[in-house]
């Protein structure tokens, strides 16, 4: 009898063991998030990690990338809690950089630093890495990196590459976008309003069904005016209230330039409502198409 209590303990703690390797503490963690506890999720996902330390094989490098991504998006997505989810995506990238949980870590912990770091140049870094991954949404991530150069006004950066994105990703959907995006950075720099309106009319040509054709009609009007061309100006911009999203915007920069343009006939002269007149600051036509403010930077006003 003795014999088989000895026996029936060394299955029981050899069947512990078995429920002790790193798969099933990442399957208890998968579980744990799934019924929203996190914390116990964590230690699943940390005991998984410390099991797998030593072990250099194939299998365990697969398993360890798993277990600190699902740590660092517990981290993010179900605590909030950036600046550990930051450490843990970084640990990731470093233990396990050609697993493809750490090329979804660079796409994310370049949004995190870029939103909640302001870290701009940090976030190009992540993207730029993800991007020799050679990854299936490189086009989107090749204009991200365009769009925070934007956001760093680093014009001429942001030109070259929205320049670089249309030729190596000629048929994607973010061709259109890029080209947009590369008119406006011209258009902020000294001396190339011309080139600017002839990128937009590139844009229009290239793609006169894009919701962004009659917002580049727009910023041709907005780039007129900025020459002091307001008859031209308005004329582009009756043109664009047939197509523009926001026809409201688009009046209101029509009656903006009527009245520079009466500021400086002789009738207007001298008139106390038109020396004192204010008029409110421009949206900027990235926000008009749903962009952030300080994405525009400053204003052709």
């Amino acid at each position: 009898m003795r014999s088989l209590r000895l026996a029936l303990t060394v299955l029981a703690l050899a069947a512990a063991g078995c429920r002790d390797k790193p798969v099933d503490h990442l399957q208890r963690a998968r579980d744990a998030t799934f019924e929203k506890r996190p914390d116990e999720a964590l230690v699943e996902y940390r005991k998984a990690f410390d099991g797998l330390r030593h072990d250099d094989s194939p299998e365990a490098l697969v398993l360890r990338a798993r277990a600190l991504k699902g740590a660092a998006d517990v981290y993010w997505l179900e605590q909030r809690k950036v600046k550990e989810a930051v450490g843990v995506y970084r640990e990731l990238i470093q233990q396990c950089p050609e697993s493809p949980e750490a090329l979804e870590a660079h796409i994310i912990l370049a949004e995190l630093l870029r939103a909640h770091y302001r870290d701009l140049r940090g976030a190009i870094d992540q993207l730029t890495a993800a991007l020799q991954r050679n990854p299936p949404q490189g086009a989107e991530l090749h204009y991200q990196v365009a769009k925070l150069y934007f956001e760093l006004q680093d014009y001429q950066q942001c030109e070259l590459e929205t320049k670089r994105l249309v030729e190596r990703f000629p048929t994607s959907a973010f061709v259109d976008d890029s080209l947009f995006l590369q008119a406006q950075a011209v258009a902020m720099m000294d001396g190339r309003r011309q080139e600017a309106s002839r990128a937009f009319a590139d844009l229009r040509t290239r793609f006169p069904d894009s919701e962004l054709a009659p917002h580049a009609l727009f910023e041709m009007g907005k780039l007129k005016a900025d020459a002091n061309d307001n008859e031209k100006a308005i004329e582009i911009w009756v043109e664009t209230l047939k197509t523009h999203p926001d026809p409201a915007l688009v009046q209101d920069y029509i009656a903006r330039a009527r009245k520079r343009i009466a500021n400086t006939t002789v009738a207007g002269v001298g008139k106390r409502e038109v020396a004192f007149d204010r008029a409110r600051p421009a949206r900027s036509s990235l926000e008009a198409v749903g962009g952030r403010p300080e994405e525009a930077a400053t204003e052709h006003d």
